[in-house]
């Protein structure tokens, strides 16, 4: 199904809880291609700083971090902070509330779009984020934007997070929404936006299973891969 005559990337961009990585890592799978979650990786940042005691609203203090903490992802595809294995602690509310930060930083971002660009130099890649499309791979095979309602977002944070056990309510998660999506879409260095050439998806009323189908009938279209 790849297109054998060159690496290939996907970009898949969105708001928090739009149902970005789900898709990204489901449509890896079919592909053999890698996915590259940098959302983990901001919170990895995230939770590095918490861990050491920094506020994570001072910029400062942050960006002292950049170079003394490794970052990256083991053989289950999971981020790693250090070399443990991280991806649970991540996905607490206290990193939630909290990533959009750290992701508003110019210098963190620079950092970690380094790591990222040198994790798909040599692979195939779909990638998911907040500005891969404009920024990180602006010269992405092919450029998703994914949306959906943020009262359906938070509905599907909300059962997501009571599915690993993070103890949490529908109203907390519509505001933690409200305040990413308006901190992200706001900061200065590469705000939330869909690039120029991206393809919308509106996820609103689609089920995973639809979503995927889609995105494989573009990608053929296009002419990424032969087949579905």
């Amino acid at each position: 199904m790849k297109n054998e005559e060159k690496n290939v990337s996907i970009a898949i961009d969105g708001p928090s809880a739009s149902g970005k990585s789900t898709i990204a890592k489901l449509l890896a799978v079919r592909l053999g291609y890698i996915y590259i979650d940098t959302g983990a990786m901001y919170r990895a940042f995230t939770l590095a700083c918490i861990e050491k005691g920094i506020d994570c609203e001072n910029e400062v203090e942050c960006n002292k971090l950049i170079g003394k903490i490794e970052i990256g992802f083991n053989k289950r595809n999971h981020v790693t902070l250090n070399g443990r294995d991280v991806e649970e602690s991540i996905r607490g509310n206290k990193v939630a509330d909290n990533v959009s930060y750290i992701a508003s930083y110019k210098e963190i971002r620079l950092f970690l779009v380094d790591l990222q660009r040198q994790l798909a130099a040599n692979n195939s890649v779909i990638m998911d984020g907040r500005d891969i499309g404009t920024y990180v791979l602006p010269n992405a095979d092919v450029k998703f934007y994914q949306v959906a309602d943020v009262k359906e977002r938070a509905k599907r944070r909300c059962i997501e997070n009571v599915e690993k056990g993070i103890p949490t309510t529908y109203e907390d998660c519509l505001a933690n929404l409200e305040k990413r999506d308006y901190i992200d879409s706001h900061r200065e260095f590469c705000p939330l936006r869909p690039a120029d050439d991206s393809i919308e998806i509106n996820t609103t009323n689609l089920t995973i299973e639809e979503v995927l189908d889609l995105m494989l009938l573009i990608l053929k279209e296009q002419g990424v891969i032969k087949s579905c």
